[in-house]
């Protein structure tokens, strides 16, 4: 009976574990299946959602959800901090400041320092925030803050002039706009989350300070108020605005990587000006460029003055370093000549680096604006044309580059160069050692035909012809004229030789013939870089001065040998 008893007793307790059991995996079944849906409606979740889900007011005061709740919680915070902030940034300024300062210290000064500097008790206010996604990425966040800052520091410079007189001179009333950017890079598993903050001046849209003698006049001193200015200016582009940037390290490590490098070298010709706004009112303007990336005293290019000429033609070479292709932008910007006066802008214009192609010329015609920030005034100034090639530091040294003397070389050239560099080969070395080799070429130009040239005659017609003129060497040459047409055809080819390729252009002005004088109808202007790139082509061009016409040519060049004597 006990036996029969423990059996039953025991088989009911199985069946009721296994079907507690089966009741437990289903349970913890629709658990799972649950949450799974519950997870996905949260992936599906959007901002409105949260805040219907849980309002603002249950949220920590730090988290907002507008940007500007953002930005008054970011400002409200930097008001609570900013003295000691002003501590640590004035001798942050002082120490990454003043050596530039010395740097580009004006020449009428023998020393230029800072014998006070605290930024005063007005915090900045920052008035946007946004983080750049495309420079975001695993290893990194990339952040971007719009400061606004009307302060009241206490900035004394001392300076000592050449002929001996000690100025204290007060820095005062200045009104800041500009957009600083923040890098936290690299991304760490451990507190605080990032191993260093890069941070750098973005964008300088505004920068307003005045300038005071404590205790006299800084006009007693002709131009030095100027050049104490431009040397704050060229310090601050110098220490902290984009590209460069400065690292403050947040956790041990080597970040050398984060530093500014030099990415290549961007190569620009300054071919010529059409149409320029006459600034003069007696004759005409007389033009020359100032062109940069960075605006530094000795990273700008100043072109020739051409004396009263609206359409002037430079065609002059420079040669500029690039830190950040994806950002950085060419500025060039044309002035009128006043002489001792200061002169004054006709027009500027920009190009982004990041729209050049690697390896290849761009050839480019620019408008010129007034202003490149605030561009509401219309009136056309002019435009400008340029030759741009962009060469990234480690491209395959086998690109051609026109504006490399080195290109233009035949292999003989370089054999006898090498030689001479090396001294491997005594009979070539010998030779380079009498003479030096240059380039020289042979430039054939057919030209072919022109179409629709306008009437300049009383019947309606004109008796065209053109002439060739090769700026550099003044060579020339001159077509047949052609009776009564306004699509002439020429078919004439004339072969110019050219020493110097780099710098010379190729001049077609079209005239029309008449019995007693002649008339230019127009005219046009190339440099020898894309014949030298390509060997041969065929093209039109337009006939600028003219209200209508085109000029169909075909050239050739031929490199060829040519030593110089010693």
């Amino acid at each position: 009976m006990s036996f029969f008893f423990g059996f039953f007793i025991g088989v009911s307790i199985g069946i009721g574990l296994i079907v507690a059991l089966a009741r437990y995996e289903s349970v913890r079944s629709a658990r799972r299946s649950a949450l799974a849906k519950t997870v996905a409606a949260f992936a599906r979740m959007t901002v409105q959602d949260s805040r219907k889900i849980l309002p603002a007011e249950f949220y920590p005061s730090w988290v907002v959800f507008s940007n500007r709740q953002k930005l008054n919680w970011l400002n409200h915070q930097l008001d609570k901090i900013w003295p000691y902030v002003d501590a640590a940034a004035s001798e942050l300024i002082r120490n990454n400041v003043e050596p530039i300062l010395e740097e580009y210290r004006p020449a009428i000064l023998s020393s230029l320092k800072f014998s006070k500097l605290t930024l005063g008790t007005v915090a900045p206010q920052f008035t946007g925030i946004s983080i750049i996604e495309e420079e975001s990425d695993s290893g990194g966040v990339t952040m971007e803050l719009e400061m606004q800052w009307d302060g009241n520091p206490n900035i004394v410079l001392d300076i000592n002039t050449r002929v001996g007189v000690a100025l204290p001179i007060q820095v005062k009333d200045i009104g800041f706009t500009g957009v600083f950017r923040l890098i936290f890079k690299p991304l760490v598993p451990e507190f605080p989350g990032f191993g260093a903050i890069s941070y750098s001046l973005r964008e300088k849209k505004q920068l307003d300070f005045r300038l005071k003698v404590i205790g006299g006049e800084l006009s007693s001193i002709p131009g030095l108020s100027d050049a104490i200015e431009e040397t704050i200016k060229d310090a601050i582009e110098d220490s902290i605005t984009w590209p460069v940037r400065k690292i403050i390290p947040i956790l041990p490590g080597d970040y050398e990587d984060l530093e500014l490098k030099p990415e290549g070298i961007l190569d620009v010709k300054l071919v010529q000006a059409k149409e320029l706004s006459n600034k003069d009112v007696i004759g005409k303007s007389d033009p020359f460029a100032v062109v940069f990336i960075r605006p530094l005293r000795d990273r700008t290019k100043t072109s020739k003055v051409i004396n009263n000429q609206l359409n002037p033609v430079w065609n002059e070479h420079f040669e500029f370093v690039v830190e950040d292709a994806s950002t950085q932008h060419l500025t060039i910007r044309v002035f009128d000549d006043e002489g001792i006066s200061a002169a004054e802008l006709i027009g500027c214009a920009q190009v982004a680096l990041k729209d050049l192609e690697p390896g290849k010329v761009k050839d480019v015609w620019l408008k010129l604006v007034k202003d490149l920030n605030i561009q509401r005034d219309n009136k056309y100034r002019g435009e400008v044309h340029l030759e741009l090639l962009y060469i990234p530091y480690g491209m395959d040294s086998s690109l051609k580059n026109p504006f490399n003397p080195d290109y233009q070389l035949t292999t003989l050239e370089k054999k006898i160069k090498c030689g001479n560099e090396a001294g491997e080969d005594p009979i070539l070395a010998s030779a380079a050692s009498r003479k030096n080799v240059i380039v020289r070429g042979v430039l054939s130009v057919n030209v072919v035909a022109a179409e629709d040239l306008p009437a300049v005659d009383v019947m309606g017609k004109a008796d065209p012809y053109v002439v060739l003129i090769m700026k550099k060497s003044d060579a020339r040459a001159k077509t047949r004229v052609v009776q009564e047409s306004l699509n002439p055809v020429w078919n004439q080819t004339f072969d110019f030789v050219v020493e110097d390729a780099l710098h010379e252009m190729l001049i077609l002005e079209v005239w029309d013939h008449d019995t007693f004088g002649k008339d230019k109808i127009g005219r046009v202007i190339m440099t020898l870089t894309r014949v030298i790139m390509e060997g041969e082509f065929q093209d039109s061009f337009p006939v600028d001065g003219a209200k209508s016409g085109k000029l169909f040519l075909h050239l050739k060049w031929t490199p060829q040998l040519k030593f110089r004597d010693p």
